[in-house]
């Protein structure tokens, strides 16, 4: 148990830098928080990578959690995202609210396919 918890907190402690660093780099554009986008397509794109990768090869337990809920979880922001489309509403601005929720559900959606495709084409 103990362990877990480490591994994810390692994992936790890059994904958060990470995220940091990417949010930081990337600017607001369209109205809308770019770099909240970003992570958010990332960390979907790893994790469906992750995990259906993991169903062609043996992915530990351990770096499902270090990778999957560690890093993904810490880079990923969901809660950032919600904030950030309230804030939107709050602003008036319930179109740029509208296209941040759509272009991060749908775009996620893809990016996890798209991680679903490439663990496929590597490991089947």
């Amino acid at each position: 148990m103990l362990r877990d918890l480490l591994l994810i907190g390692v994992g936790g402690f890059f994904g958060a830098i990470f995220r940091y660093l990417i949010s930081g780099i990337i600017p607001v554009k369209f109205g809308i928080p770019t770099g909240t986008l970003i992570v958010n397509l990332i960390g979907s794109f790893i994790l469906g990578f992750l995990l259906y990768g993991s169903l062609f090869i043996p992915i530990s337990t351990e770096h499902k959690l270090l990778i999957g809920t560690g890093f993904c979880g810490a880079l990923t922001t969901f809660s950032t995202f919600s904030y950030e489309t309230f804030a939107l509403i709050d602003e008036g601005l319930l179109f740029k609210a509208l296209l941040n929720i759509s272009i991060n559900v749908v775009g996620c959606l893809i990016m996890v396919y798209f991680g679903r495709v490439l663990a496929l084409l590597i490991f089947k």
